[in-house]
């Protein structure tokens, strides 16, 4: 199933060729957040970064959009990073996440503001006609009996209008759009940061309790113990804790044990130790 899963994800993201970064995205987020929600890591995280090897260098700096959507990748696979429990990965990955929003925004906000300026001018020109022409047309349609050259006029007078009102109402969206679009990209900056940062500094405790435990060993047996007893936490919490335990000692057997139980799996019999087989009921005589 999991292999299934990373080959129809893959599928997915090569099968897109036309498509931009952000388009690609959309396609493949629902399905990979699906396997995440199913415990399914390691995929997720094989799929995002075969698609950002594949595009994550050729993104144009100035298609705030793609950028906007590898940020969205990047935490993306930090998020699966996280998840099976390979959390310095998953801080390389915020840190390029929190780079690329970085570097969107610095990018965006002086093209937006001239774009803005635009909006801003054509607005001015489009009212000022408004104004302009409205004293006529309405002594064309107050005046009785009209020629038929007034009455022409009258009537392109009024196209005009509502051409203007239809360009106001353009550049009004369009001007609402751009504040929509930096809100987001600040957003963007501002989140990957304290995220990027709030893992560090958990990383660098979870060394420093790793130092004052003794060891890795000791350390992933203390934790496990407050994983096991923390069953009001959301199973996907308590997964990502217990793949973290696992990925610091993988010859631990109860850790082990634990992700297979919260992944739903049945505990398999030891090698040479066979489950032992239900008797056959006593014949009657």
């Amino acid at each position: 199933m999991t292999r299934f899963g990373f080959l129809l994800a893959c599928a997915l993201a090569t099968s897109l060729g036309a498509q931009s970064l952000t388009d690609r995205f959309k396609e493949v987020r629902g399905p990979w957040e699906l396997q995440l929600e199913r415990g399914e890591a390691s995929t997720v995280r094989k799929g995002v970064e075969a698609l950002l090897g594949r595009e994550g260098l050729s993104i144009n700096p100035s298609d705030y959009n793609d950028m906007h959507a590898l940020v969205a990748l990047r935490g993306l696979a930090a998020r699966a990073c996280l998840a099976e429990g390979s959390w310095e990965e998953a801080i390389a990955h915020l840190q390029k996440a929190q780079s690329a929003a970085e570097e969107n925004l610095t990018t965006a906000e002086p093209f937006l503001a001239k774009t803005r300026v635009e909006h801003e001018v054509k607005l001015k020109e489009y009212r000022e006609a408004i104004a302009k022409q409205t004293p006529r047309l309405k002594e064309l349609e107050e005046a009785p009996g009209l020629s038929q050259e007034q009455i022409k006029l009258r009537q392109q007078l009024k196209i005009f209008m509502d051409e203007q009102q239809a360009a106001i109402a353009h550049s009004e969206r369009a001007l609402k759009d751009i504040e929509g679009i930096l809100a987001r990209l600040r957003q963007a900056k501002e989140t990957t940061a304290k995220t990027a940062a709030d893992w560090q500094t958990f990383l660098a405790s979870e060394k420093a309790e790793m130092a004052e435990a003794g060891g890795t060993v000791p350390f992933v047996v203390g934790k496990l113990e407050q994983v096991k007893a923390d069953d009001a936490r959301p199973r996907q919490e308590r997964l990502t804790y217990a793949r973290r335990l696992q990925k610091l000692d993988p010859s631990n057997k109860d850790v082990t044990r634990l992700v297979n139980a919260l992944l739903g799996k049945e505990e398999e019999a030891e090698p040479g130790k066979p489950k032992p087989k239900k008797k056959a009921p006593a014949k009657k005589g």
